[in-house]
């Protein structure tokens, strides 16, 4: 297990600049993207006390640390909207309600942290599978790929084919690796990635949310103060190459900014999926 070195330089929240955003895109009729941008804080509910409330500050802590989730609901069925809404609520629940919040994760801790993000997958694959069953719709499934990130740690969990990035010193990373069909055979030595990418089977799925198979995929990372993430759905790798991520994100000024010209670009070369985008980063140099 890599050894996690302390990092006082922790980031404050006007350190942290976070934006995402979902398109419908010009083909399809409804937008079955859903992402979700949360800070995870301690907080103190007051019931009673003798003190006047202005003498007690803040009783909501600073962020202990960051969510980012992107989920495209598969587009087979008519219900892949409510999966993926479905799956953003019920992990949302979980995190609230089931995890403990570190404010610098040690060694020992990590494999509690990625246990608990499994479990908060499965709560939302469950979820799907229960909403399904219940309304009668068979069938509903999404992707998920969610980053939680503790300074100075990152956990990326992953099902399907939406991705995490990360972009370091210049250098894009794709951190996740998409499950489908195509990427298997690939894997397998039975395709080439060139092929994969013209292959029909390349948005077949054999791991979704709600779906048969559910496997998440987990990925510890380190982060460094430069470094930039970005999760997407399919919608936008569809049209936007890695290189011109890369070009995006090291030459925008901001989070807003690169989200924005991605999904433009999206749009202008057909824009044929729904596109959902979220980018975190870190403001200016790292403090001295």
């Amino acid at each position: 297990m890599p050894e996690v070195v302390p990092n006082p330089q922790r980031p404050t929240r006007k350190d942290v600049d976070i934006f995402g955003m979902s398109h419908m895109g010009l083909v399809r009729t409804q937008n079955q993207d859903h992402f979700l941008v949360a800070s995870l804080h301690k907080s103190l509910q007051l019931h009673q006390t003798t003190l006047p409330h202005e003498g007690l500050g803040s009783l909501i802590s600073g962020a202990r640390g960051y969510v980012f989730l992107v989920a495209d609901g598969v587009g087979s069925t008519p219900w892949g909207g409510e999966a993926s809404g479905s799956a953003l609520r019920a992990i949302a629940d979980y995190v609230i309600h089931g995890m403990d919040l570190y404010a610098v994760p040690e060694s020992e801790q990590e494999s509690r942290v990625v246990e608990r993000l499994r479990r908060s997958v499965q709560h939302g694959h469950q979820a799907i599978k229960d909403a399904g069953e219940a309304e009668g719709k068979r069938g509903m499934a999404t992707t998920l790929t969610m980053v939680t990130i503790y300074w100075p740690r990152a956990y990326v969990i992953h099902v399907g084919d939406s991705r995490a990035y990360r972009l370091r010193q210049g250098v894009l990373t794709q951190v996740t690796k998409d499950q489908t069909m195509a990427q298997a055979m690939v894997d397998a030595g039975a395709l080439t990635q060139s092929a994969a990418e013209q292959s029909r089977l390349k948005h077949v799925l054999w791991s979704a949310l709600g779906g048969k198979e559910a496997l998440p995929e987990v990925t510890m990372l380190d982060i460094e103060w430069e470094d930039i993430m970005l999760l997407c759905s399919d919608g936008l790798t569809k049209h936007v190459t890695d290189p011109e991520i890369r070009d995006h994100l090291v030459s925008s000024e901001s989070a807003e900014v690169a989200c924005r010209a991605l999904v433009d670009l999206a749009l202008a070369r057909g824009g044929s999926d729904n596109i959902t985008v979220v980018i975190g980063r870190l403001r200016g140099p790292r403090p001295a």
